[in-house]
């Protein structure tokens, strides 16, 4: 057994160690000095950052909130699924990207986590700038086991040029880790686990590692037998809580992996092989991850891309609309198609909802993760039809340690950039930056009573 168990206290970055694993702890009493034992009553620190990108923009008829008083007021269609968290939402109405213009989908992605300008080009001379997430990962991610995480949902990889002349790397990547160097995602949940808790070696060969064994936990059942005895009930509940969820989620990826391998899956080459049949289900499985990955303190800057720009995938299951994504949000106008587009909208943003209700059912301290993160929701694109950058769907979530109020609206009256809210964000996790891409100031009013 390790030897921390010797010591009076745990530290928090405590590992329970098998042969080609590792498996972080969430937030224990027992880590908490005797001597500071008062500081369990005091919220955390917001220290972690989350983005959840939504493709295409939406219907802002369907998406905008009804509250003329600052509040939130009856939650619009596009919304409706927040309401059990709608106390820890905040949603704002006329931010713009005026970076990504001239409009196009390449600029709405790239420009979402960066707000700045993509030069244009076809080639690999591409060049953008740090994205805000990437700003966070160098500071707050320092001290942890992966800096940032980025993921997405499709494993479709397009190279040359996808858009009006500017090269797919734009469309490919939210997070930049600096002008000329953009970070792949990964959209497949084992390999996004083996990054979560194996240990050493390539991808390939913790995933080959892995698939040898029942269960990451079956490595470590030592170390969780003497971490528990030397823990009180609380805690002892705490660790039973988050072994119980980490079981399951591997249960759900190897359940996954089965389906694959007998061939019951159908063939969809945006969809990865290996994860779940299932579009709600992959998702669900993604953001179950990402609390994982938050409550071990495995990391504190996370990126997910719902779809990337002109996806031509199909949610007929899932909403009963059976027209690709991408074509359909060029509607021209026409009022059926844009009702069939903003039951896409409301369908993603139902899965953003199941996100914040995972985070606030999983506590920590004397608050929920929720409370300890802050999480922007949005799309680079205002109305798709016309790929226009302004009048951005953008919601704001959780923070309530660090002083967010939710059930808001923000409504501005001329555009403000999204720029300044992601010098915001930043600035409540800790980097201290003067200004970002062409904020103008930081929005006070997020953390204030005052009303808009």
């Amino acid at each position: 057994m390790s030897s921390f168990l010797s010591k009076t206290h745990l530290p928090r970055r405590t590992f329970l160690k098998g042969v080609g694993a590792s498996l972080s702890l969430p937030l224990l009493d027992a880590m908490i000095p005797a001597a500071t034992a008062a500081t369990k009553t005091a919220a955390l620190p917001v220290k972690r950052l989350g983005y959840v990108f939504m493709p295409m923009g939406c219907d802002q008829s369907r998406w905008t909130p009804t509250g003329s008083d600052g509040t939130l007021g009856e939650l619009s269609p596009i919304l409706q699924s927040l309401g059990s968290v709608r106390e820890h939402v905040t949603a704002f109405t006329n931010l713009e990207l005026r970076n990504a213009y001239p409009g196009s989908h390449a600029t709405s992605n790239s420009s979402f986590l960066s707000a700045a300008k993509a030069k244009h080009t076809e080639s690999n001379d591409y060049y953008l700038a740090t994205t805000a997430d990437q700003l966070a990962a160098q500071q707050i991610g320092r001290d942890t086991q992966l800096p940032s995480l980025e993921l997405a949902m499709d494993l479709l990889q397009t190279t040359g040029q996808c858009d009006n002349g500017y090269a797919c790397v734009y469309q490919n990547n939210l997070s930049w880790s600096s002008p000329t160097t953009p970070l792949p995602y990964e959209a497949h949940p084992r390999v996004v686990f083996e990054r979560l808790f194996g240990e050493g070696g390539s991808i390939a060969e913790r995933r080959a590692a892995l698939r040898k064994r029942a269960s990451l936990l079956d490595w470590i059942t030592e170390d969780i037998s003497s971490l528990k005895r030397k823990l009180g009930p609380g805690d002892q509940a705490k660790v039973n809580e988050y072994l119980d969820t980490v079981r399951e989620v591997e249960r759900r990826i190897q359940k996954a992996e089965a389906d694959t391998t007998t061939g019951s899956l159908p063939v969809d080459l945006e969809r990865p092989l290996g994860v779940p049949a299932s579009y709600t289900e992959h998702a669900k499985l993604m953001f179950d991850l990402q609390v994982l990955a938050m409550q071990g303190d495995i990391t504190r800057v996370t990126t997910f891309q719902l779809a990337r720009e002109t996806s031509n995938r199909t949610y007929a299951a899932e909403t009963g609309v059976a027209d690709p994504h991408h074509p359909l949000s060029h509607h021209g106008n026409d009022p059926e198609k844009i009702a069939r587009m903003a039951k896409i909208n409301a369908f993603h943003v139902s899965l953003f909802a199941y996100f914040l209700e995972r985070l606030k059912a999983t506590p920590e301290g004397n608050g929920t993760l929720l409370d300890h993160s802050l999480l922007l929701y949005g799309s680079g694109i205002g109305n798709p039809n016309i790929h226009d950058h302004t009048n951005l769907p953008v919601l704001v979530a959780g923070g309530a340690a660090g002083g967010m109020r939710g059930n808001r609206h923000i409504r501005y009256k001329d555009p403000v950039p999204l720029a300044n809210l992601h010098l915001t964000l930043l600035d409540k996790v800790g980097v201290k930056i003067d200004s970002f891409a062409d904020s103008t100031g930081k929005i006070n009013d997020l953390f204030s009573p005052v009303t808009i």
